[in-house]
C-alpha cells in the first residue's frame, strides 16, 4: 500500500508539472488543449488543474468563444504567485528588474554604481531590491557580477574591477542585506542566458555571447544549457595570453580588447589628450588615420579571439555585446566578419550584435531567477497535502 501511495503521489506531481509547464508556455490555454499537448486524459488534467488552482499557481481568465459546442475555460499562471528580482552589478551601473512569476517585468531601475567600495555597493543593492519589492514577498534574487562565485569558500573571485568585491565575507554580508534566497552568477554567463531567453539565442542549442566593455568575457551555451566548466570559469577569455610580437610582447587579451585596452592602444599610437572609446570611434568615422588604424587593430584582436572560440566550440552563432561592441558596431562588425573568413579554414558561424544591448545581463538574471523560483514554488505547492486549505 505504501508503494502504491508513493507511486500515485509521484504521478500526481509529474502530471501537475506537465500541466503547469504547458500553461506557462502557451497560456491562456483550455483543458482540452492541455490534454492534447500533454497526452494526459481530461479527468487527469482536471485533477491537476484543481490542485494547481488550489495552491494559487494558476487561475482562470475567461472562456474561449467563437467555436462550436461549449466554450472552454482558459487557464494561465497566476502572476502574483511569486516575485523575483534580477540585479546586474557593474562598475559603472547597477541595473535592477522586478518580475512576477509569469515572467512580466513590472519595474526597472538603472542607477550609477556605488562601486567605490564593497560596503557601499552592498548597501546600494539591498536598498534597490527592497525598493523594487515594495513590500511584496520575493521568492528569489539573482545577482549578476563580474568574476566567479566560489561556492565552497563563499567568495567572489576574478572581479578586480570592483574594489573589495573579492574580500572574504562579501557573500555573507550580501545575505544579510537581501530579503530572500539568492544566487550569484557570472554577469556574462547571464547575458548568454538573457540572449537565449529573449534575444538571438532563442531556439539554438550551441552559441556564445562575447562581451567587450570595461572587461572581456564570454558566456557559453552548449546543448541548450549554460556551460560553466569545472570551477565556474568557462568563458573567461579575457585571461587568454597574447601571442607576443613587437606590439604585444605579453600580457592577457583583456589588456588590449576592452575599453581601457582601446584607450591604451590610442596612447601607444601617440594620440595625445584624453581619449575614450567613444571619441576614438568618432575620430575613425571622421577619417582620422590613427583612429582608423586603432579600430582595425581592434577588429583584428576580436577576430583572433573569435577564431579561437570557433576552433574549440564550433558554435551555431556568436553574439557580440557589451558597451564597446555597441559603440563601434558600425565600424567593427563587417571588418570582423571579413577577417574571420580569411583567418580560419573553418566556416565561421554568423556573428551578430546583441538585440538586447545593455539589457542582456539583467534579463538573464531575471530568467534565471524565474526558473529557480518556479521550481521552488512548485515544490512548496506539491508538498501540501491534497485537500489542504
Amino acid at each position: 500500500m505504501t508503494t502504491t501511495a508513493s507511486s500515485t503521489a509521484l504521478l500526481r506531481v509529474i502530471n501537475e508539472r506537465a500541466a503547469l509547464e504547458q500553461i506557462r508556455e502557451h497560456g491562456p490555454i483550455s483543458r482540452p488543449e492541455l490534454a492534447k499537448n500533454t497526452g494526459l486524459s481530461k479527468p487527469t488534467i482536471s485533477l491537476a488543474l484543481a490542485d494547481l488552482e488550489r495552491v494559487g499557481l494558476v487561475r482562470t481568465v475567461g472562456q474561449r468563444t467563437g467555436g462550436a459546442g461549449r466554450s472552454a475555460m482558459l487557464y494561465e499562471v497566476s502572476p502574483e504567485a511569486g516575485w523575483v528580482v534580477g540585479v546586474d552589478v557593474g562598475r559603472e551601473w547597477v541595473r535592477v528588474a522586478l518580475a512576477n512569476i509569469a515572467g512580466e517585468v513590472v519595474t526597472r531601475r538603472d542607477v550609477r554604481s556605488q562601486a567605490r567600495s564593497a560596503a557601499a555597493l552592498m548597501d546600494q543593492i539591498g536598498e534597490l531590491v527592497a525598493e523594487l519589492a515594495g513590500g511584496r514577498e520575493l521568492t528569489h534574487v539573482v545577482l549578476a557580477t563580474p568574476g566567479i562565485h566560489d561556492h565552497e569558500r563563499r567568495r567572489l573571485q576574478l572581479a578586480p574591477n570592483i574594489p573589495g568585491w573579492q574580500k572574504p565575507g562579501v557573500v555573507d554580508k550580501l545575505a544579510e542585506r537581501l530579503p530572500c534566497a539568492f544566487t550569484i552568477e557570472n554577469d556574462i554567463a547571464l547575458a548568454a542566458l538573457g540572449e537565449q531567453a529573449y534575444g538571438l539565442g532563442r531556439g539554438l542549442q550551441n552559441f556564445t555571447f562575447v562581451s567587450i566593455g570595461t572587461g572581456l568575457g564570454m558566456g557559453v551555451v552548449l546543448g541548450g544549457r549554460l556551460y560553466r566548466g569545472s570551477r565556474g570559469a568557462a568563458g573567461e577569455i579575457g585571461f587568454l595570453p597574447l601571442g607576443g610580437g613587437p606590439d604585444h610582447p605579453g600580457g592577457q587579451l583583456e589588456s588590449v580588447l576592452s575599453g581601457p585596452g582601446l584607450v591604451a592602444t590610442a596612447q601607444r599610437y601617440g594620440m595625445k589628450g584624453r581619449w575614450t572609446p567613444e571619441t576614438i570611434y568618432a575620430a575613425a568615422r571622421q577619417g582620422d588615420e590613427n583612429a582608423l588604424q586603432i579600430v582595425g587593430e581592434e577588429a583584428a584582436n576580436i577576430s583572433r579571439a573569435l577564431a579561437s572560440v570557433i576552433a574549440v566550440l564550433d558554435p551555431e552563432l556568436i553574439v557580440l555585446g557589451g558597451g564597446l561592441g555597441h559603440t563601434g558596431a558600425d565600424l567593427l562588425l563587417e571588418a570582423v566578419r571579413d577577417r574571420l573568413e580569411s583567418m580560419t579554414p573553418l566556416p565561421p558561424p554568423p556573428v551578430e550584435l546583441s538585440a538586447l544591448e545593455g539589457e542582456a545581463i539583467v534579463r538573464g538574471a531575471v530568467a534565471t531567477a524565474l526558473g529557480i523560483a518556479r521550481d521552488a514554488l512548485f515544490s512548496r505547492a506539491v508538498a501540501e497535502p491534497v485537500g489542504a486549505v
